[in-house]
């Protein structure tokens, strides 16, 4: 019997049938209903609910239980896309026991279907180990917001030709650890390109150029909710001030009487 729902196997099978990818964020159930109404492929719960749900200016107070919270709610939502749950910051950097609890915890609670990690060079045993207990592993790299304050900030990466070569070689070595895909975050379109061209595994792009397999966006840019958005974000619509909006009138409906009329009463 066919699963519902897409699967790692299904993702990687679009990029071989030449099949973009389709990516995005979500935190709660409705938004991933309206990503399945939209068909999107991939459903990210990242630990970015830190920042655009809690406030918080980094990804890294994020907890397990509030991404367990985030991934339940998302899954009840989603009933099409691959639902992915990004593994938080302190959650798998202590040992392999460490990381394999806390992903086997993410699903076996949830119901997601893979976890997120961000992987840096010496992270590759751990990446394989979570692999090897079956659970599905989408890789991170590039621009790792969890070592944000390593990295001095927000910034490109793989600008010189000696990084590039190290991340083309991080890509390979991620893939070779069983990945069945990777994220691309802040790096020069050549760069995305070349690892596109070295390794088999899809590649989902996020300020990362055209060249990747597929592209992943913080829903809340996507839909111009945020106040401000990154470069790399495309605002498909603005809804930001179209719901200022439609709250100050109805504060001002309240205000001068005309809400609620007859027709909201019973």
């Amino acid at each position: 019997m066919k699963f519902a729902r897409l699967l790692p196997l299904d993702i990687i099978k679009k990029k071989l049938q030449g099949i973009r990818i389709s990516a995005v964020t979500a935190y709660d159930v409705m938004t991933a209903q309206l990503a399945d109404e939209a068909h999107i492929d991939i459903v990210l719960v990242g630990d970015s609910c830190g920042n655009v749900v809690a406030g918080y200016p980094t990804t890294l107070p994020v907890t397990m239980d509030q991404m367990i919270y985030h991934c339940e709610s998302v899954v009840r939502g989603s009933r099409r896309a691959l639902v992915v749950a990004d593994m938080p910051f302190m959650s798998y950097q202590e040992s392999i026991e460490q990381a394999r609890k806390n992903a086997g915890r993410l699903m076996k609670e949830t119901g997601v279907a893979a976890v997120k990690m961000e992987i840096l060079p010496s992270q590759i045993d751990t990446l394989r180990a979570v692999v090897d207990i079956g659970i599905p592993v989408m890789a991170h790299i590039g621009f790792t917001p969890q070592t944000m304050f390593q990295l001095g900030g927000y910034k490109i990466q793989a600008k010189t030709d000696g990084d590039a070569q190290s991340l083309v070689a991080l890509a390979q070595r991620v893939a070779d650890a069983g990945a069945f895909s990777v994220v691309l975050e802040m790096i020069p379109p050549a760069v995305a390109a070349a690892i596109r061209g070295t390794i088999s595994i899809p590649t989902i792009g996020v300020g990362a150029g055209p060249e990747c397999d597929g592209q992943i966006l913080v829903f809340h840019d996507l839909v111009g909710l945020s106040a401000t958005s990154p470069k790399f974000a495309k605002r498909y619509v603005n809804l930001r001030p179209e719901i200022v909006d439609a709250l100050t009138r109805y504060r001002q409906d309240i205000e001068s009487g005309q809400f609620p009329g007859p027709e909201n009463s019973y």
